[in-house]
């Protein structure tokens, strides 16, 4: 039963040419029985299944990695068996959310085998109570894309450090000056924000945004279905909702406007749903009032999309503005939309995104507030460069 799943490892190994770790890799605890790693499309899941299974110090005998979506004859459980039978220590689940009540499997492999198990899956995955009780089983990682700090060190192939907000804050100008002797910021900077985002982009760079607008595609179309109760028909709203985020400027959401241009006049419920399923699936951002909790129902102050690669595979239209505001909302997870400028971060700083001639007009007097300005390289007082917040990670 194992040798096909063997030779998908083989081929899986011999493929997986780079060797650059992501930042995660080292702050994920692999000494729980059972671990995830959930991530959107391109990000690096795969390749850091394959180098960890590569570099675990046991024979290779007593790994296997399989990918969901080659399982058709036997199930997860036998498989387990199987390899647990042969004495096998280390088990790789690959696109676990391909595979129909993964929950209760995993629950059962848990309980009655003596393996690891390692498994990735979509970002849209929700791991919790209703199936298998993995909650309590699980560690459970989530991970982006690439940072700005990120693609640097992979493409100069050159190490960085990672600095934390409140050091930028009090320390940017420093900060800023150190690390422009490393490399060249306005080339560097305009590559990423076009094509830095997904790791897969040093595979083929000159296809890339073509890669990613499949990819793209193919969450809209396989992932979220698979996942989420949504009609196919559907798909094609969902598409739409994407192509209208993205002619807009950062978009404070009219709901009615585009429920009428999605064709789906007055069906708030399922718009809502829609822009729930994106925002899990990495392609949306939504930026919801705290003050409102969770609840998918609550209109967003503003919609984005995920990152600013995404404006350049999927969009016609890109605004600058847009893609400034984007770029700083993909790097800081923890942000609301502030009346007094852009964002308010841990609910004491706020920032006012803009180009380099950007003045503290909206937000003269206020304390804790900060100009992000791009086309800059190094800051003053409380105006710093935009670049920089590519470095949180």
């Amino acid at each position: 039963m194992l040798e096909k799943y063997r030779e998908y490892q083989d081929n899986y190994l011999r493929k997986n040419k780079i060797k650059y770790k992501r930042y995660f890799y080292n702050q994920i605890d692999f000494n729980n029985k059972l671990v995830g790693i959930l991530g959107a499309r391109g990000v690096g899941k795969t390749t850091f299944l394959l180098q960890y299974l590569k570099e675990l110090k046991i024979p290779m005998s007593q790994k296997l990695y399989i990918s969901a979506d080659n399982i058709s004859i036997y199930s997860l459980f036998e498989i387990a068996r199987e390899f647990s039978k042969e004495e096998g220590k280390l088990l790789i689940i690959d696109e676990i959310h391909k595979y129909p009540n993964f929950e209760i499997e995993l629950k059962q492999i848990y309980d009655m085998f003596d393996l690891k198990v390692v498994f990735s899956g979509s970002c849209a995955l929700k791991i919790d109570n209703a199936k298998g009780d993995l909650s309590r089983r699980a560690i459970i990682y989530e991970v982006d894309g690439m940072s700005f700090r990120e693609f640097l060190e992979l493409k100069l192939k050159i190490t960085l450090p990672i600095f934390s907000l409140d050091e930028i804050l009090e320390n940017h100008i420093d900060i800023a000056y150190e690390l422009l002797e490393k490399f060249n910021l306005k080339l560097n900077f305009k590559e990423y924000l076009e094509k830095g985002y997904y790791p897969f982009y040093f595979e083929d760079t000159k296809n890339y945004l073509i890669r990613l607008n499949n990819t793209i595609n193919t969450v809209i179309e396989t992932d979220i279905p698979s996942i989420f109760p949504i009609e196919y028909h559907n798909v094609l709203m969902l598409k739409k909702l994407i192509y209208l985020i993205c002619e807009s400027q950062p978009y404070t959401p009219n709901v009615k406007t585009l429920l009428e241009k999605i064709g789906m006049k007055n069906n708030y419920q399922a718009f809502y749903k829609f822009l729930y399923y994106l925002e899990k699936s990495k392609i949306l951002r939504n930026i919801r009032p705290k003050t409102r909790g969770d609840n998918i129902f609550t209109k967003p102050d503003k919609i984005y999309l995920n990152n600013t690669n995404i404006h350049y595979a999927y969009c016609n239209n890109r605004e600058i503005g847009t893609i400034r505001e984007v770029f700083f909302a993909s790097m800081i997870k923890d942000l609301e939309c502030s009346n007094k400028g852009d964002f308010i971060v841990n609910n004491k700083y706020i920032f006012e995104i803009g180009g380099k001639n950007k003045t503290r007009k909206q937000i003269k007097g206020i304390e804790n507030s900060f100009i992000i300005a791009d086309d800059i390289e190094i800051g003053t007082a409380n105006k710093i460069p935009l670049w920089l917040f590519g470095f949180l990670y």
